[in-house]
């Protein structure tokens, strides 16, 4: 055999040793890195998720306020606050789920082509108003109904309430424990397919919680909180190794 055709042979050895090391080797590499296998050792991801609802709502309204004089300012804002305050109380609020952040103010200077005149054209104020409440909906109805107010020519910004979940550390522990039992079944599973068995866990790393939408496939490196909505699914992911047999 001539050395050319010798070398062609020995390459064709070797490119199909190789394909055939991956072909093993992907066996164990299952679900976009939901496993992955090493000399005694199996690691797996295991996920759980459940739907919740917030219980808590954080509301915060901005007020902003702009008159000739700083005094009109702050008398005009006050004025703001006690009929934003009226609409809260009317609507089921309690006084005590009202805070008032302070009073804060700026004049605003006059420019031409840039350069300051030392004019001040007008002086703004503007506060903040929180509302604390575990009534969501009520909570949520304000906030969809406030251009009843805003119609009256009270000026308020309002951004939407923030809803949490007062319960989250409990719920993240359950479903921890359900995406433990859900490595563990990948492992088992992955194993026997293969002719093999699941020993003990080496070790265990959890990863971050994801609160979103309903639904959404939204995840991040160091979690998501979404707030936006009072229905969420809460969803933990876990790495687990196992010693396989």
């Amino acid at each position: 055999m001539e050395n050319s055709e010798r070398n062609r042979f020995v390459a064709i050895i070797a490119a199909a040793a190789v394909l055939s090391s991956g072909l093993t080797l992907g066996l164990f590499q299952v679900g976009g890195g939901l496993a992955s296998r090493s000399a005694n050792a199996i690691t797996v991801t295991g996920t759980a998720s459940e739907d919740a609802t917030a219980d808590n709502a954080v509301w915060t309204l901005n007020l902003n306020e702009s008159q000739p004089t700083l005094a009109s300012s702050v008398k005009k804002i006050d004025a703001t606050a006690e009929s934003l305050k009226k609409y809260l109380l009317n609507g089921g609020i309690a006084e005590d789920q009202i805070e008032y952040g302070p009073i804060n103010s700026n004049a605003v200077p006059e420019y031409n082509n840039g350069n300051p005149t030392g004019r001040v054209l007008a002086y703004q104020a503007y506060r903040t108003v929180t509302v604390r409440s575990k009534d969501v909906k009520l909570i949520e109805r304000l906030s969809n109904n406030i251009g009843s107010l805003l119609a009256t020519g009270v000026n308020v910004g309002n951004y939407g309430p923030a809803y949490y979940i007062s319960t989250l550390d409990q719920m993240r522990s359950k479903l921890l424990a359900a995406a433990m039992k859900d490595a563990q079944e990948r492992a088992k599973a992955i194993t026997e397919a293969v002719g093999g068995g699941v020993g003990p866990l080496l070790s265990v790393t959890s990863g971050p919680t994801q609160v979103t939408t309903i639904n959404s496939l939204e995840r991040a490196a160091g979690g998501v909180y979404d707030v936006s909505t009072i229905e969420k699914t809460v969803n933990v992911t876990l790495s687990a190794s196992f010693k396989s047999n």
